[in-house]
């Protein structure tokens, strides 16, 4: 029996606040992402834990923080150019946050050391920097209802119901948090440029952006 190929996305918050922090795991098919399982309340090491179980499957991680910095402070060149695409579209768009400025430093520094632990869990995985709702609307979600998901309920449910129409079954049918719907994000953001088929992409450049950043 083939053992299909396994996405995870992964909405982490700063290190303090495990209570923020949301991974979802898909099972992916060649036409759509199948849901399993998502978790909330995540530490470290339940991040480590979730990954560490699903050895044998091949696995593409999804992971909605920066993971890396410019040296010398500032964007990246590829946060530049993705706030350059969204607004482009002419509409309330998703903030694209430079990895050093104040407060967000902290979640950076716990997305490069996320990915490391993860990558010596699992050398053989693949991982992808994410924007989740970046990826939604850049997908054909209505820019409005996405600015709105941290403030607004509905909009959440919103995004929730439209999910499906973008390949991703078996979601839970509501009471999502945007913690929760910014997981399934990023785990459909990992799946489009797992199949070559991002929105927005850079490459990884090393040594300093050892990932791709991909919407």
């Amino acid at each position: 029996m083939t053992t299909l190929p396994l996405i995870i996305g992964i909405d982490l918050s700063g290190p303090s606040n495990h209570a923020d922090t949301a991974c979802a795991v898909f099972e992916a098919h060649p036409d759509r992402l199948v849901y399993r399982q998502h978790l909330t309340h995540l530490a470290d090491a339940d991040l480590l834990h979730i990954v560490s179980n699903v050895r044998g499957s091949t696995l593409t991680i999804g992971i909605d923080a920066p993971l890396s910095y410019q040296d010398g402070g500032g964007d990246r060149p590829s946060d530049a150019d993705l706030r350059r695409r969204l607004k482009a579209c002419g509409t309330p768009v998703p903030a694209v946050m430079t990895p050093t400025m104040t407060r967000m430093a902290y979640l950076t520094l716990r997305g490069m050391g996320v990915a490391r632990l993860l990558e010596s869990a699992v050398p053989d995985c693949r991982i992808v920097e994410v924007h989740p709702f970046a990826s939604l609307v850049l997908a054909g979600a209505d820019p409005h209802v996405v600015s709105d998901v941290k403030a607004d309920e509905s909009s959440c449910q919103t995004l929730l119901d439209w999910l499906p129409s973008q390949g991703l079954h078996g979601l839970p049918s509501s009471n999502v948090s945007d913690h929760e719907l910014a997981a399934f994000g990023a785990a459909f953001a990992a799946w489009k440029w797992q199949q070559g088929m991002a929105h927005w992409l850079t490459d990884a450049v090393l040594p300093h952006h050892p990932y791709p950043f991909a919407c």
